[in-house]
């Protein structure tokens, strides 16, 4: 009877708890705030879209190089790696060992030997060819030899010391690079790389000495019908790609190369639980708790910034910060705050991506040995101080138990970017992300080389991720960082930053000037970003995924006629984006000198290209 009585009523019961529910979700909603899963500015495309990279044609390019000399060994590793991201080919010729090919079989060379006596009577014969239409670059400062010194007044050199030049940093003199002109770049570590010199006054000279002095550090000058780039620097490595990159740019008449045009910010350990009780620098400023400060200081301040320049925040969860690393991991159950701030996120336009579980890097034991040195079988120094993972499987539940965390906390969210925690991934898991987790897409580790960190280059990999690296960190841009972000952003037109909430709670970081001085900071990058480059893309981890995609399969042939510059787009999709530098004859119109997309003037010569098409032709200007 009991039970007939409880059948009878039951619909109603459930009526009463659907209502219940939906009351809840409601009141969750109104406190939490609601929100649509965004458009995507530009996704990620199936890797199957695009064709294999094209066979190797002939090279425009020859690289005189001397595997003897220290510098040119290290010119010659940097110039690998900026031709491979700007898509030129180029011969490598190691003038020690190999004859030196005809120079008539190429349009540009660059010279990176210190002691240019090696190549004999061709030293003579190269400085022929570019008076005969060819674009030489000397990569960096020679030996004051014989021969530099009986040639160099062709390349503009007045007078030459013997000794070498200290540059505490360097300047602009013109447009050349976006957000250079009006603003000293400091070396943190200088040394003596510069040749001290003066230049005819025929030269001219963009970049020169932070200091008084102004010593010339790089210039161009007409020899005949060609063209000499002097690079006076001396100074390599990846940070300062942009500078070479932007000097080779003034080789011949134009010069086009693809970017990525993307500009996004990464919150690493955000959401994730909020650190208890007090810090010292939060209380001296403020008087309130962690907790309070970042939900009631921090967080709106992020957001101001956010709507002053039109950012897209791409926030990183981590679930919990224990230790364990053993299956099966224990759902955290406090999530008021994860849901406040990810959805607040989401809201704003704003990803949810992956950190981790916990902080711990996807390693097990043994992965840093390779990083040390004096390697012994069995015993190694350790260059990290987390614990090591038991085991794939365990790694592998983490993720999924991350995954699972994500998705109930934000329905109809899918995170497709992973970012590894402290930057640290082995190569065991990089291969268990890519084949057991197909929804990531993406993984945002660091450019810069480090110890034992992941370093990126923008590329996507064999096995359809896409490597999307930031390049810099924090509130406080050191000098160093600067110098990476001016070169990034005229290399490839990007610019990648992250930062964690916990920033303001570390003196290395900078949390005793306090957070507004810190705030301060990072307004003034992004104020400097936006200022040099107004129109870039603000986008999130994954639509940078995509930008990095169409670039990195793109590539882009360029024919110079006498009334137009033609480029035509191998693996165009949907958009592309290129530079191009063009040495005189700009165009006069850009509405209307351009067909097959639209043209955007960056100064000191270069363009913006918006391709619609996979042939762009360029009017060029009045001789």
């Amino acid at each position: 009877m009991k039970h007939e009585k409880i059948f009878r009523f039951l619909p109603i019961i459930i009526i009463c708890a659907a209502f219940c529910l939906l009351s809840f979700a409601m009141v969750g909603q109104q406190f939490y705030g609601s929100y649509a899963p965004s458009e995507r500015v530009v996704d990620v495309l199936p890797a199957q879209n695009f064709e294999a990279p094209a066979a190797r044609g002939s090279a425009e390019c020859l690289v005189l190089v001397n595997s003897k000399e220290a510098n040119s060994v290290l010119a010659w590793k940097d110039m690998e790696g900026l031709f491979s991201q700007m898509k030129v080919e180029a011969d490598y010729v190691d003038v020690s060992k190999e004859a030196v090919p005809e120079y008539a079989d190429y349009k540009r060379i660059v010279l990176a030997v210190a002691d240019s006596s090696v190549l004999g009577e061709k030293a003579y014969e190269l400085l022929d060819w570019v008076n005969g239409g060819g674009g030489f670059m000397v990569y960096f400062p020679p030996l004051g030899d014989v021969f530099f010194r009986a040639l160099s007044s062709q390349m503009g050199v007045q007078e030459t010391g013997w000794e070498m030049y200290e540059s505490p940093g360097f300047r602009f003199k013109t447009d050349l690079m976006m957000g250079g002109k009006g603003k000293d770049f400091i070396i943190e570590e200088p040394y003596e790389a510069s040749l001290s010199l003066s230049l005819s006054s025929d030269c001219t000279v963009h970049m020169v000495s932070a200091d008084d002095r102004e010593l010339p550090l790089l210039w161009e000058r007409d020899l005949g019908e060609g063209k000499i780039v002097f690079m006076n620097f001396g100074i390599m490595g990846k940070a300062y790609r942009g500078l070479y990159g932007a000097a080779y740019s003034l080789l011949g008449e134009a010069f086009a190369w693809p970017v990525i045009n993307g500009s996004a910010f990464y919150l690493d350990d955000f959401p994730s639980p909020v650190p208890s009780g007090t810090s010292t620098y939060i209380q001296r400023d403020y008087g309130v708790s962690v907790g309070d400060f970042y939900t009631n200081i921090w967080w709106p301040d992020l957001l101001e910034l956010a709507e002053k320049y039109g950012i897209r925040y791409s926030g990183m969860v981590i679930e919990d910060y224990s230790d364990k690393r053993e299956a099966p991991f224990a759902a955290n159950q406090n999530t008021q705050r994860f849901r406040y701030f990810g959805t607040e996120l989401l809201r704003k336009g704003g990803e949810i991506g992956l950190h981790g579980y916990n902080h711990i890097p996807l390693c097990m034991e043994g992965f840093d040995r390779d990083f040390g040195n004096g390697y012994v079988p069995g015993t190694y120094e350790r260059l990290f101080d987390y614990d090591y993972w038991n085991s794939r499987e365990d790694m592998r539940a983490s993720i999924e138990e991350l995954i699972r965390f994500t998705e109930e906390l934000y329905p109809g969210v899918t995170a497709a970017t992973y970012v590894p925690p402290s930057n640290i991934l082995s190569s065991d898991a990089r291969q268990m992300l890519a084949e057991d987790f197909p929804q990531i897409k993406a993984i945002a580790s660091i450019y810069f080389e480090g110890d034992v960190e992941y370093t990126q280059e923008f590329e996507a990999a064999e096995d359809g991720i896409v490597e999307t690296p930031r390049i810099i960190s924090g509130c406080v841009i050191d000098s160093f960082m600067e110098i990476g972000a001016l070169s990034e952003l005229n290399l490839h037109y990007v610019n990648s930053h992250f930062q964690h909430p916990d920033d303001v709670l570390d003196e290395e970081r900078g949390a005793e000037a306090g957070w507004e001085a810190m705030r301060g900071r990072l307004d003034e990058y992004m104020r400097w970003l936006y200022g040099a480059a107004p129109a870039i893309r603000n986008l999130t981890a994954v639509e940078m995924a995509g930008a990095v995609q169409r670039y990195y399969y793109l590539d882009v042939t360029q024919e110079i006629t006498e009334d137009a510059i033609v480029l035509e787009l191998s693996n165009f999709q949907d958009e592309a984006y290129i530079f191009i530098r063009i040495n005189g004859r700009e165009p006069e119109n850009l509405a209307e000198d351009i067909t097959g997309g639209t043209l955007t003037a960056m100064g000191g010569g270069l363009y913006l290209v918006e391709a619609s098409q996979n042939r762009v032709v360029i009017q060029r200007g009045e001789a």
